[in-house]
């Protein structure tokens, strides 16, 4: 199994958190559902760079993604962000499959 990516205590509920090195954002909609996405926005290949108010923001055209799922919330990306498949075991989130 793959290293640990960080621990579920660092993501906060209703928001989520990037992590630039390893190219993920992962995001707790709800209190105890983690999701993963690409951090690379599909609309210029730019890195997403914050995590607020229930969206993903990419700065370089103003892009912005669900927390939910990914999905387009403001163009000008056409694109939702790419899913990341995880696992959560004793606390830790690692990237599985594709990571």
């Amino acid at each position: 199994m793959s290293q640990a990516l960080t621990t579920t205590d660092r993501v906060p509920v209703g928001g989520g958190t990037i992590l630039a090195a390893h190219g993920v954002v992962l995001t707790q909609p709800v209190e105890g559902t983690f999701l993963a996405f690409d951090s690379t926005c599909p609309h210029r290949g730019c890195a997403v760079r914050a995590v607020a108010a229930g969206l993903i923001s990419c700065f370089c055209h103003g892009s912005r993604f669900r927390i939910a799922d990914g999905s387009v919330a403001g163009g000008p990306a056409a694109e939702p962000l790419r899913p990341r498949a995880i696992v959560v075991v004793d606390g830790e989130i690692r990237l599985t499959g594709d990571g």
